[in-house]
């Protein structure tokens, strides 16, 4: 470059580089994140003061838990706003890949990736898990008593005193997809109908499930660890046994990271994946109120007291592909 462009260059406004690039007022990323926002908050203001850059983050409701961010991303498909989808699970996610709506993420901290929690075309990552759990109230159901199966609940004994979130929303549409994919179609279906013939009360969200149980409107529920976890820390009466499938395991539900095809500001995404998918990170959900289990082996023996014991084993892919079906059936058979 000669001299003079060169000095024009550096005069002109102070923060655009050279190449046309944006050093100082486009230093922004976009995120779409359906994590609980007090807990995704500390995680993006650590984000923020390590790189200078400003995170604009929009968090989902409760009561629409990640499919609202899931829907915004499609209708946005033909110009994106999002940069980045920080999801709290992976079956809505496995489906935007599918769609195109997810771009390819590579980079060198991915490639020995576990491959159960990694999208073969590198659209989407896992990390941080949580599991399907029973939670019980400890007050009134001893441990011995309290269902360890998913069969179990039909049993008379629970009638009118389990709560379940409406499967349309959150974790609970892809527990109840895993169901289809696990048991089978029938079979699934006639959990739906013992379920609703033991008076299962249906709720806006996990959360909600678990305050039930815990004020006694209810004596189990159908949740996620975190929410029990919270539970716990309020000094409420709740316990939990994993929520096993037929001897088979619980669902595992990581955290999943992804790029949004044609988002706004490629380079500061893939800093904020990077920093997203990075052991402190998963540090950081570890040790929070939600005690997400890191996937990286080493540091999942740090953090050992989280773990439930055995995972289902069945793919992302599959529960995936069985949602919609299992959204629409559990609609029309629970009440």
């Amino acid at each position: 470059m000669r001299l003079p462009a060169l000095l024009a260059c550096l005069l002109a406004a102070g923060a655009v580089s050279c190449g046309g690039e944006d050093k100082g007022r486009d230093r922004q990323v976009v995120l779409y994140c359906s994590v609980d926002q007090a807990i995704a908050e500390p995680i993006v203001a650590a984000f923020e003061k390590r790189t200078g850059i400003e995170v604009l983050a929009r968090y989902d409701t409760e009561q629409s838990k990640t499919v609202g961010l899931v829907a915004k991303i499609r209708a946005e498909a033909g110009s994106p706003a999002a940069d980045v989808f920080w999801s709290n699970e992976v079956f809505h996610t496995v489906r935007l890949a599918g769609e195109g709506l997810l771009a390819r993420y590579e980079a060198e901290d991915v490639r020995e990736w576990p491959r159960r929690y990694a999208d073969p075309q590198g659209r989407w990552h896992g990390f941080a898990l949580r599991w399907r759990v029973i939670g019980y109230h400890s007050g009134q159901v001893s441990a011995e008593d309290a269902p360890k199966r998913l069969e179990e609940l039909r049993d008379a004994r629970w009638k009118g005193k389990i709560a379940m979130a409406r499967p349309a929303f959150g974790t609970t549409g892809g527990d109840v997809a895993s169901w289809f994919a696990n048991y089978g179609p029938e079979q699934a279906r006639e959990i739906l109908r013992s379920l609703k013939a033991n008076g299962v009360r249906m709720v806006d969200g996990n959360s909600t499930a678990v305050r039930m149980v815990a004020t006694g409107q209810a004596l189990v529920c159908l949740t996620d660890t975190d929410d029990v976890y919270a539970a716990k820390k309020r000094g409420w009466p709740v316990a939990m046994n994993p929520l096993d499938q037929g001897g088979r395991g619980a669902l595992s539900i990581p955290n999943t990271a992804a790029l949004v095809k044609g988002g706004p500001n490629p380079a500061t995404a893939r800093e904020l994946m990077a920093f997203l998918l990075s052991e402190d990170v998963e540090e950081m959900l570890a040790a929070s109120d939600a005690h997400n289990m890191p996937v990286r082996p080493a540091l999942a023996k740090r953090f050992a007291a989280y773990d439930v014991g055995r995972t289902l084993d069945i793919g992302y892919e599959r529960v995936a592909q069985e949602l919609p079906r299992a959204i629409r059936e559990a609609g029309e058979i629970l009440p």
